[in-house]
């Protein structure tokens, strides 16, 4: 084989060999990644799956039929109609105020009404108990009330989605700012030589171009009412009488108080496909601009 036949094999093999060399350099650098994925996230995942239908779909049936989980999924319910779409709203509406131009130390207030989202979850419950008590506590001192906020089932949901609502509003607030801003100025001006006023504008203008930014902030919420965990078990435990029990709270004493460890993961598996629904749903109908 001459020297000038050879040179495209040569070629060839380098070229091989450069390929396999960056796909050894690829695995190198993402195995340990991918490694930690499957022992900390994949394996759990379908052992939990497998779990719950240990002995066949008995554990599913056993959902349908459990007075408690159904009470948790009317908890939930009951906080996602009701909390969410005040929080949502109010968050819009802060998020407008916090965008004027007109807004003195509006960097110090975006920062205030932040802080509760980061604030330290046991801290913040801790104050809230202390505020809410029945003898003593600041809210019924001030208000001149004798209100049994923790013990009685009405107003035990009326503290958890007070609380829910005080640390997350803030949060969403932020993010519909960022969409607010999003928003050109010459939008506004245009609103403004034909003559729209400030509601019209809010209404006609910012709502519709702000629709997906409210979309996520009401999928994400939803999926944390679902996920209910530490609020309803730092302020009532769960009562009074399961009034404020949370599937997943009911997940926490079904799993690491019963033991019961194949239904606690039917109940997971459960909630998970509750808010892949929900967020199709949300998603769906209310993502899409309208014509």
């Amino acid at each position: 084989m001459s020297a000038a036949e050879a040179l495209p094999l040569k070629k060839h093999a380098r070229d091989r060999r450069s390929r396999r060399q960056r796909r050894t350099s690829g695995w190198v650098f993402a195995g340990p990644a991918a490694a930690l994925l499957v022992l900390f996230f994949a394996y759990p995942l379908a052992a939990s799956l497998l779990q719950s239908l240990d002995g066949g779909a008995g554990n599913y049936v056993r959902l349908v039929r459990d007075p408690a989980f159904l009470r948790a999924l009317g908890n939930a319910a009951l906080i996602l109609v009701i909390q969410v779409p005040i929080m949502i709203g109010l968050a819009t509406i802060l998020a407008y105020i916090l965008n004027q131009s007109w807004l003195r130390f509006r960097a110090t207030l975006r920062v205030a009404y932040f802080l509760p989202a980061v604030t330290t979850l046991v801290a913040y419950a801790v104050v809230f108990r202390v505020l809410l008590r029945t003898e003593g506590g600041a809210v019924n001192q001030i208000f001149g009330l004798q209100v049994d906020w923790l013990n009685d089932p009405f107003w035990a949901r009326v503290a958890l989605i007070a609380s829910i609502t005080w640390r997350w509003t803030g949060y969403n607030a932020i993010i519909l700012l960022a969409g607010l801003q999003a928003i050109g100025r010459e939008q506004y001006e245009a609103a403004a030589i034909d003559g729209a006023g400030p509601m019209t504008t809010f209404r006609r203008v910012i709502l519709p171009q702000l629709r997906p930014v409210m979309v996520f902030c009401s999928i994400t919420s939803t999926i944390g009412t679902l996920q209910l965990f530490d609020e309803p078990l730092l302020l009532t435990g769960g009562g009074p009488g399961d009034a404020t029990l949370t599937p997943i709270l009911y997940l926490y004493q079904v799993g690491f108080k019963q033991l019961d460890f194949g239904y606690a993961a039917a109940i997971a598996w459960a909630v998970v496909l509750l808010v892949g629904a929900l967020s199709w749903v949300q998603f769906r109908y209310f993502g899409k601009e309208r014509a």
